[in-house]
């Protein structure tokens, strides 16, 4: 159903095109690398089923008392906090670039095709989706007026799981042996899942590619870029993740991946504001209302090396740890 802006002209067509990348505009989005749960309103749960080991050896007359295993379940939170995009512009300054479209009349939008409203929704929908790209990524939410604080990234997230499996590749001084060491601490039941994906920034991978070509033989050359692959698994570089972080985890855009977000377009009938500041002002403004969060599903599936400077990802913190030897393996301790 076309959804409705009261006061303006605005057909279903173009409001649903500026919603759809209002909500999605983001690597982790674009790339399948996250499942969106959309209208959340205030909180949802992710549902966590874990089961112990249940075989043994055969009882002719088994009691209660030899049970074996058990089902544990527990909830991961996502809660989508409010924030908004809000512009003040003047539509004649826009008149010259929409020529063949002169508008006529006091109600400017009333006058301009689709076209031409498009030309300036897109303008605002590509700051919308770069912004978002990095919160889903990076980040924080504070309560109070810091308009970067807006919500908790996966990232931010995932450092506050006590499960997550951290990698020391403090001795490996390639990408290369960096990329050994996560392998290793990757579960031998994850490794074979084709959803099964290791993210990391473009620099990091530009170092890597970096290193394949300056290899004598069997990799591209430097007219070429080297396949996103370490080991048959897929690497996937995300514009707004931070240097110094390999991320190894599922990733899917349905639900048997670990990486989650909720979303809500709020009010549905007036999500998009476009009106005149006032009767008697020349000038528009644009206000979108938004609500999201993310979170991960499984701390152990969310394997991490975290080389830099100052890390967030802490053996203290997780309470499953990998250390690479000096030849780049890795092993797992508990703590």
């Amino acid at each position: 159903m076309a959804i409705r802006v009261d006061n303006t002209s605005y057909n279903g067509e173009v409001l649903e095109r500026i919603l759809t990348v209002a909500a999605t505009g983001n690597e982790l989005v674009e790339k399948g690398l996250i499942h969106v749960i959309p209208g959340v309103e205030k909180k949802t749960s992710i549902p966590r089923l874990k089961t112990g080991k249940m075989l043994q050896k055969r009882k002719e007359d088994p009691q209660v008392t030899d049970s074996k295993g058990d089902f544990s379940y527990s909830e991961q939170t996502l809660e989508p906090h409010d924030f908004m995009a809000f512009t003040v512009f003047n539509p004649r300054a826009f008149e010259q670039i929409w020529r063949k479209w002169q508008p006529k009349g006091n109600l400017v939008f009333a006058q301009l095709p689709p076209e031409a409203q498009n030309a300036l929704l897109d303008a605002l929908s590509k700051q919308v989706q770069f912004e978002l790209g990095d919160h889903y990524v990076n980040g924080e939410y504070v309560d109070g007026t810091d308009d970067t604080k807006l919500m908790d990234g996966i990232l931010t997230q995932a450092a506050k799981a006590k499960d997550y499996v951290l990698v020391d590749v403090s001795k490996a001084d390639t990408m290369t042996k960096k990329l050994k060491a996560v392998r290793a601490a990757i579960p031998k039941a994850m490794r074979s899942n084709p959803d099964l994906r290791i993210i990391m920034s473009v620099d990091d991978f530009d170092k890597y590619d970096d290193e394949l070509t300056e290899r004598e033989s069997k990799n591209a050359s430097e007219t070429e870029v080297n396949r996103k692959r370490y080991k048959g698994i897929t690497i996937e570089t995300v514009a707004a993740w931070p240097d110094g972080v390999i991320v190894a985890t599922l990733c899917s855009p349905d639900a048997d991946g670990n990486f989650f977000a909720a979303v809500n377009l709020q009010n549905d009938e007036s999500v998009i504001q476009i009106d005149k500041v006032s009767n008697a002002s020349e000038l528009y403004f644009f206000k979108l209302l938004m609500k999201a969060d993310t979170n991960i599903a499984f701390g152990e599936e969310f394997i991490v090396a975290d080389f830099r400077t100052t890390p967030k990802f802490k053996a203290s913190t997780g309470s499953s740890t990998g250390g690479t030897t000096q030849g780049g393996g890795a092993s797992e301790t508990g703590k």
